[in-house]
């Protein structure tokens, strides 16, 4: 049974996303504020986080930053937030989700199902795939000053590590996969994301967009991934 954190200060809304989830077989803990957030999502097993924005003692955009440098779980932002530039930022910050208030139980519960979901094949595909290889060594992509590592999911810039969380990493491994190739922002999302996700192709971008604040030089003027205007996006080697 999976188990769920919400982190959501209005009470109603809490137990009537508590209930939702529960009927539908998670195991779901409320907290009413911002506080130590991080500290319990890390030491409390919890597989998946509904995260309310504007919190006392803490807002989401912070919380979510931290937790995305820490730990690996699809996060869902929750909020009464509805601008454009709220979500991207959210995004941009590690959430993998957002749905703006009031909003339908029923579709919640569908998010957190497919997010559930695609997160467990991602990380049973990568199991098998380190069973199957067995002794196969492991093969390192190098991109200027980049080592992306297949088979550990580590990416190198020098010598220091850079944490990435499970989509950032499969979407970069794919472009080094197939370098110099020019893919649509629907291409990419179909094949990281996949049809039953809820969401869109302008997750790809932001995705795209936190890579290259991680492995570029200069993240203005990218020069691993380029954007080819009407296209699509390219790893150039």
């Amino acid at each position: 049974m999976a188990k769920i954190l919400i982190v959501e200060d209005d009470e109603g809304i809490a137990f009537l996303e508590r209930d939702y989830l529960e009927i539908s077989g998670y195991e779901v803990e409320i907290k009413a504020d911002g506080r130590n957030v991080p500290e319990l999502v890390m030491n409390g097993g919890f597989n998946l986080l509904i995260l309310d924005l504007m919190l006392p003692g803490g807002n989401g955009y912070d919380i979510c930053r931290e937790i995305r440098d820490k730990i690996d779980i699809p996060i869902l932002m929750v909020t009464a937030k509805t601008e454009s530039i709220d979500k991207i930022r959210g995004l941009g910050l590690g959430a993998d989700d957002y749905i703006a208030k009031p909003f339908d139980p029923a579709e919640l519960v569908a998010r957190v199902q497919s997010h559930l979901k695609r997160f467990e094949r991602l990380t049973n595909s990568n199991r098998e795939r380190d069973d199957d290889e067995g002794i196969i060594e492991e093969r390192t992509i190098t991109i200027g000053n980049i080592r992306i590592l297949t088979k550990s999911w580590k990416v190198y810039k020098g010598n220091v590590e850079i944490k990435f969380p499970h989509r950032e990493f499969e979407l970069l491994k794919f472009l080094a996969l197939n370098p110099n190739i020019v893919f649509s922002k629907e291409t990419l999302f179909e094949k990281i994301w996949g049809y039953d996700y809820v969401g869109d192709s302008a997750t790809v971008a932001v995705h795209i967009n936190r890579i290259r604040e991680k492995i570029e030089e200069d993240s203005k003027n990218p020069q691993i991934i380029e954007t080819v205007w009407g296209a699509g996006y390219r790893l150039n080697i």
